[in-house]
C-alpha cells in the first residue's frame, strides 16, 4: 500500500531476508530497495530515516518493531515523531493491544499513563494522513544545545499563549521559563534552519510523552 500510494519513482523499500514469508513488492523499482541480513539493522534505517509512522496489524515483527519504536520515542533516543496505529475497517487489533497495555503495563507501573499519548489509533485513513501532516503544521524540528532545548517552529505563540504553555508545561523544565530565542550560536555557526522562529527550554529529558503534547499545542496556535 505504501509502494502503491507513493509511486514507483518516489517509493523506498528496506527489505529483511528471511528464507520465507518476506516477498517484494512488484511495484517497487529494484534500485530502490535495499535488504538487509539483520532486523536491527533494517529498524535503524527505518526509524532513523523517517518522519513518522504507520503501523497495521501484524505479527511478532511489526510488533518488535512498534514497541522498539515506542522505546526510542519515550527515552529521548530519538526525536518526536508521529505515530498512527491503523485498524483495519471494523476491526480490534489495536484496541486489544491497547486493553493489555492499560491494564497490564500501566495498571501494574511499568510505563506511565501519557507514555500511550505517544500514539493514535484510527480506521480512518484520512485521520490517519491528518495526524501525520498535522504534528509538522507548526513544528519543525527539534536540537539541543548544550542544556537546552531548540524547537523550531514556523509560528511563535502570542505572549498569552506563551504565558499559558508555561504554565502547563512547568513540569517538564528544570528551570527558567520556555522563550523565544534567535538563533543560537552553534545553531548560526551551522547554518542550521537559521530562517525559523524558536522556543528555547531546558527540558528534563525525561517527560518526553509531554514533550509531544506541548508540540501538539504548539500545532494547534491560531498562527499556525
Amino acid at each position: 500500500a505504501g509502494v502503491e500510494g507513493a509511486g514507483p519513482d518516489h517509493a523506498l523499500g528496506v527489505n529483511i531476508r528471511l528464507p520465507f514469508e518476506q516477498a517484494v513488492s512488484h511495484l517497487l523499482a529494484e534500485e530502490n530497495l535495499v535488504t538487509m541480513k539483520y532486523f536491527f539493522t533494517r529498524k535503524l534505517m527505518l526509524m532513523k530515516e523517517s518522519s513518522g509512522f504507520v503501523v497495521l496489524p501484524g505479527g511478532f515483527g511489526t510488533l518488535d518493531e512498534a514497541f522498539e519504536l515506542f522505546t526510542l520515542l519515550q527515552t529521548g533516543k530519538a526525536d518526536p515523531k508521529p505515530v498512527v496505529l491503523l485498524e483495519l475497517a471494523g476491526g480490534t487489533y489495536w484496541q486489544g493491544w491497547q486493553r493489555f497495555l492499560r491494564e497490564e503495563v500501566v495498571g501494574h507501573g511499568y510505563v506511565s499513563p501519557e507514555d500511550l499519548d505517544l500514539y493514535r489509533i484510527t480506521d480512518d485513513p484520512a485521520e490517519a494522513v491528518e495526524e501525520i501532516c498535522g504534528f509538522y503544521r507548526n513544528y519543525h524540528s527539534m536540537r539541543w544545545v548544550g542544556d537546552r532545548l531548540v524547537l523550531r517552529l514556523r509560528a511563535l505563540p502570542d505572549p498569552d499563549a506563551l504565558a499559558r504553555l508555561n504554565e502547563r508545561y512547568a513540569s517538564i523544565l528544570t528551570g527558567g521559563a520556555i522563550e523565544p530565542s534567535a538563533p543560537l550560536p552553534a545553531e548560526a555557526d551551522d547554518g542550521d534552519h537559521l530562517e525559523l522562529a524558536r522556543l528555547v527550554l531546558r527540558f528534563d529529558r525525561r517527560s518526553y510523552s509531554r514533550l509531544v503534547h506541548l508540540i501538539r499545542d504548539l500545532n494547534a496556535l491560531a498562527g499556525a
